[in-house]
């Protein structure tokens, strides 16, 4: 049993905590967990956060490329609602990557369409087209709200 010491992090959880360490051999590694469970053996503690681990990593991977600012509810069915558009619109984009062989990466496809979307355009002309983001919309068809 231990306490946080720091000037914040005691404040914040001013209770007693466990520490569990955990030699993974086939990694070679000591983990180290903190935990505020105290009658779970150290093993299931063990087993528990590395059962976690694919779910952060699936969030890591939200983050870094489904570009979700925020989230417009709080409910769980509109966070899973707006993930899974999310997903949707990305593997999408992928499999018209793959069909139309386009060499843009996934993330520019996005950034395309993200600025293009108010624009009456043919996608695949859209997508195809080489260095879109350094030439000017000569013929833009987009229509100006403040004129």
């Amino acid at each position: 049993m231990a306490r946080l010491t720091g000037t914040r992090s005691a404040k914040d959880y001013p209770d007693q905590i466990r520490r569990v360490r955990y030699r993974d051999r086939e990694r070679n590694k000591t983990l180290v967990f903190l935990t505020n469970n105290f009658n779970l053996p150290a093993l299931t503690i063990a087993e528990l956060y590395r059962q976690r681990w694919p779910v952060e990593l699936f969030f890591k991977w939200i983050k870094q490329h489904l570009r979700i600012k925020a989230f417009y509810g709080t409910s769980a069915n509109a966070v899973k609602t707006q993930i899974w558009i999310a997903i949707t619109v990305y593997v999408l984009i992928a499999v018209l990557r793959e069909r139309w062989r386009i060499e843009a990466s996934l993330y520019t496809m996005l950034q395309i369409l993200s600025l293009t979307i108010f624009e009456k355009a043919n996608l695949y002309q859209l997508l195809r087209q080489e260095n879109i983001l350094e030439r000017p919309h000569e013929a833009c068809k987009q229509l100006n709200l403040l004129d």
